[in-house]
């Protein structure tokens, strides 16, 4: 006997992730999604899938399954079908015994596989079934799941044998069904993500050799039809319960059905009623052992049992969907003017709809796509198929869901047709400068729901290269206009536009794209990141560049994952409660960001606030507004709708103190001084106590005790200075050496320092590069003059570099006691401060370094395991390097203690910095 399995699939996208060591070959035999989805997890866990056997590309598009195994480069096979007159085709058995798999997983699959095909592998063939077998076999199990008023729902990974889902269990799941369950929200909730994991499991369970085949019971076994709009009328003679079930477990396809008047309606959205009924107009309907009544709120429908159901909405035979609410009401269909051409088309796409939604008779002006039963799938297939017809226009997946009624669609397709309601094409005044063998292109305007425009006032400054001081362009200095007008078109967007709407998902596939756009321009934005901020170009490359590439692509991950908890709490008695959170985006954020890492802090921050659903205003430094525009550009490039970015260059005392005062901003995000930042705190205090996270200054202390790794200690202390020309958040601030090592690390170091190349930073052979811009170069000076006068020995350094730019010397302090100023206070540049400590002194050094109200971050180089511990416990911050520095990673969070702030940047604490979290408590 042959054997064929039917399942409905829906997306999802795991978040586990395991290694095993035994790996097998697969044979995936099947199709849609949920194929696709096992698949792709199959392999990311190792094991080798040696051949995906599937059907056959309709109207030129390929199935899912097919389109994930092609890319990966995995052999497919694409069969019309596997037997004729009930014998397999010899040709088609020959290409599968090809391939050598050890086992068939068969996630989902319309077509008939014969026995010999099941049975060949070493360990067979495994399927997924959406009941708890042996309950429900055949191909509507969820339907029956619901009909039957089961309590709980499920699936079952099970081997194929030669009956119809008889075949021993591998392994089973189940959860329970809520009173307003559908077919749909079992699917969505449970049984299509949790049986992606299960097929996973069941085939590393046989790859480990411990795989059951539990035989199946015939107690409890029951097999139902497939349930088809002939034989779903629901019959009104029962209890409430039962009729509400009946309309939920056909609830969307294919639809339970009366008689109302004459005319068959489908019934949608039933939920039991509780409570009293509202007042309403009655409704004679058919069989129905007393009549309805359309209330306010729906059509309430009576079992025999006095009880009462509610029913949402109504299908008419024509197609014609409506609230139910609404049956006595007449309304008129508006009909948008056409052209005979756009006639033409409009009954064209008539058709496509009519070949997608089957089971509607005759398609109105009025039907609702997704109210008719149409799926996601369904949406790309409408989508491509009118396409096909008319390739000019420019249609997007989200268009269906924002007009989802034929009259709607039509509306939109014409006015996109038209060019009516095409965005309005970005218009940028680039800054060009051909530099490092390429032309440079640099938006310097303000850019504002969506368009670059200048300042308000029109007011405008240079922005200058450090490297040699010249003016790069002349920047839109923004005004508390332009503030106001920013933060109104972010929370246009987060209230009203698509970004609030968009499925977390889709969310993240705009912000994969936007780091996709990233990664392509990397070499203009590093570019421009060097020739803004003086950052050598390998190091901007490498990281300015690269870890924001990064850190768009670690948040974007986080879009579809982002979830709340249930919660057990005291009972109501005699009622019962369910308690559960929701974690739900703030809004609209404000960012402001620092001058020395300008692309990667705008990652860090906007990439966590994006991906949690919040719309954003960022200010850049002043001095480095560049890549920040840019970046901009590309996010129009990636499909970011309009508003939910919104960049604008010009002062802190201006438009930063006007994003901390508005009342419309629900979020700052601040990474600068400390000085600032309380004076930011302050003010969102009292406009209208936004939440508020600071990361600020820093004085880190790094210890090196002498059983240190010298070479490591050398190399690491002086990148913990010099990375980045000093100009690091977490730069180690004042290095305590131990007595015995002092004078060879200093010597070692200075040594190292001479070999360094200073120079132009698109130079790949410069290792220091200039100092991002006068002011700061005059504050090291000065603060370098400082330390000698205090009676610190300045060993090397402490200069200005005799060339055009504004370069500095590397410097070194030694004999640095706790008292002098360059001890407490961050240089924020090149600036090496030494302290010895006496051999042995642990406790005196660890007093020593956390003296100090800053607690960013920290080091200890030791080889003794047990005192680096010791020590990385007892440090006062947020970060504690042992026997590294600077190893920052975009899952690890980031942020530091005291002064140096609170909140975090990077990892998932971050994502929790633009979330609110709402609980709600529900009594049953």
């Amino acid at each position: 006997m042959d054997f064929i399995c039917f399942i409905t699939c829906w997306v999802y996208s795991p978040s586990f992730m395991h290694y095993y060591q035994n790996k097998i070959k697969l044979a995936i035999i099947g199709q849609s999604l949920f194929g696709q989805e096992v698949y792709s997890n199959l392999r990311n866990q190792g094991h080798k899938v040696v051949g995906v056997f599937t059907v056959p590309d309709k109207d030129g598009k390929a199935d899912p399954l097919a389109v994930a195994a092609e890319k990966d480069g995995t052999p497919v096979f694409k069969f019309p079908r596997w037997r004729v007159k009930g014998k397999p085709i010899p040709e088609v058995v020959e290409a599968y015994k090809a391939v050598g798999a050890e086992l068939n997983v068969l996630p989902f699959c319309s077509q008939f596989i014969p026995m010999n095909i099941i049975d060949h592998p070493k360990h067979g063939s495994i399927i997924y079934h959406p009941s708890i077998l042996p309950r429900h076999r055949g191909a509507s199990a969820i339907n029956w799941t619901l009909i039957h008023g089961d309590k709980k729902a499920g699936f079952t990974v099970f081997w194929a044998d030669d009956g119809l889902d008889t075949g021993p269990i591998l392994l089973q799941r189940e959860c329970a069904v809520e009173p307003s369950d559908t077919v749909d929200t079992l699917y969505n909730r449970f049984l299509f993500p949790e049986g992606i994991k299960a097929m996973v499991e069941s085939v590393q369970l046989i790859a480990d050799g411990k795989a059951p085949r539990v035989p199946q019971t015939e107690e409890g076994a029951s097999y139902e039809g497939i349930q088809k709009k002939s034989n779903s009328k629901v019959n009104l003679a029962q209890p409430a319960e039962a009729i509400h079930n009946w309309i939920r477990g056909h609830d969307k396809v294919p639809g339970a059905w009366t008689v109302i008047d004459g005319q068959s309606v489908t019934l949608y959205g039933s939920s039991m009623l509780g409570g009293s009924v509202p007042d309403g107009q009655v409704l004679e309907i058919e069989g129905a052992s007393q009549p309805g009544l359309v209330t306010k709120n729906g059509l309430v429908l009576y079992g025999t049992d006095g009880k009462a159901l509610l029913v949402k909405s109504l299908q008419f035979e024509d197609g014609k969907m409506i609230p139910a609410s609404k049956y006595f009401s007449s309304g008129e269909t508006s009909s948008v003017e056409l052209t005979d051409d756009e006639k033409k088309m409009a009954k064209e796409i008539r058709n496509i709809w009519k070949g997608i939604l089957s089971n509607v008779p005759v398609i109105e002006d009025t039907t609702d796509f997704f109210k008719s039963g149409a799926a996601s799938m369904d949406v790309v297939r409408l989508v491509e198929e009118v396409k096909q017809k008319c390739a000019d226009v420019q249609l997007q997946n989200e268009d269906v869901y924002m007009a989802t009624t034929f009259q709607d669609f039509i509306q939109l397709f014409v006015r996109k047709l038209r060019g009516e309601d095409q965005e309005e094409e970005l218009v940028i005044d680039y800054a060009t400068k051909e530099v490092n063998n390429m032309t440079v292109k640099m938006p310097y305007q303000c850019f504002i729901n969506g368009k670059f425009e200048d300042a308000e006032n029109g007011k405008t400054y240079d922005t200058i290269n450090p490297t040699d001081g010249s003016v790069i362009c002349k920047v839109s200095y923004a005004s508390v206009g332009d503030v106001d007008q920013a933060v109104a078109a972010a929370k246009e967007a987060y209230d009203n536009g698509p970004w609030g709407r968009m499925n977390p998902r889709d969310r993240g596939s705009l912000l994969y794209r936007l780091a996709d756009l990233m990664e392509e321009h990397q070499e203009e934005l590093a570019t421009i990141e060097s020739v803004d901020s003086g950052a050598v170009y390998t190091l901007a490359l490498k990281t300015h560049v690269g870890m924001s590439i990064q850190t768009f692509r670690y948040f974007a991950g986080w879009c579809d994952k982002i979830q709340g908890k249930t919660i057990p709490i005291n009972q109501a008695r005699p009622n019962r409660n369910l308690t559960f959170t929701k974690k739900e985006p703030l809004g609209v954020c404000a960012i402001v960001i620092p001058w020395n890492y300008p692309l990667m802090m705008l990652a860090w921050k906007s990439a966590a606030c994006l991906a949690a659903g919040n719309t954003l205003v960022l200010k850049p430094a002043q001095v480095t507004p560049l890549t920040a525009l840019k970046f901009a550009e590309l996010s129009v490039k990636a499909g970011i709708p309009k508003g939910v970015i919104n960049i604008l260059p010009g002062s802190g005392g201006v438009v930063g103190q006007r994003l901390s005062e508005h009342p419309d901003i629900r979020k700052l995000g601040f990474t600068g001084s400390t000085p600032i930042g309380k004076q930011i705190m302050k003010s969102c205090a009292l406009s209208n106590l936004k939440k508020v996270s600071l990361e600020l200054g820093g004085k880190s202390p790094l210890i090196i005790f002498s059983d240190c790794d010298m070479d490591k200690a050398v190399r690491m202390g002086m990148s913990s200075v010099y990375f980045n020309k000093g100009e690091n958040c977490i730069a180690a601030g004042r290095l305590f050496v131990e007595e015995s090592i002092h004078d060879e690390f200093i010597s070692r170091v200075v040594e190292e320092i001479k070999k360094m190349k200073i120079g132009d930073p698109l130079d790949r052979s410069t290792d220091h590069g200039p100092q991002n811009h006068k002011a700061h170069l005059d504050k090291l000076l000065e603060y370098c003059a400082i330390g000698v006068k205090e009676g610190a020995t300045l060993v090397y350094g402490g200069r200005q570099v005799d060339r055009p730019g504004y370069f500095m010397e590397p410097t070194v302090f030694t004999d640095v006691e706790d008292h002098m100023f360059i001890a407490k206070e961050e240089s924020f540049g090149p600036v090496m401060v030494v302290s010895k400590f006496k051999d042995g002194d642990v406790e005196g050094v660890l007093q020593r370094a956390n003296d100090t109200e800053y607690g960013l971050a920290s080091g200890v180089f030791t080889r003794d395991i047990t005192k680096a511990m010791y020590v990385s416990e007892r440090l006062e911050a947020g970060t504690v390097f042992v026997n590294t520095y600077n190893k920052t990673d975009v899952a690890s969070p980031f942020g530091g203690f005291k002064q140096s702030g609170f909140g975090k940047d990077l990892g998932e604490d971050a994502l929790m910095e633009y979330l609110k979290t709402k609980a709600v408590t529900v009594e049953y």
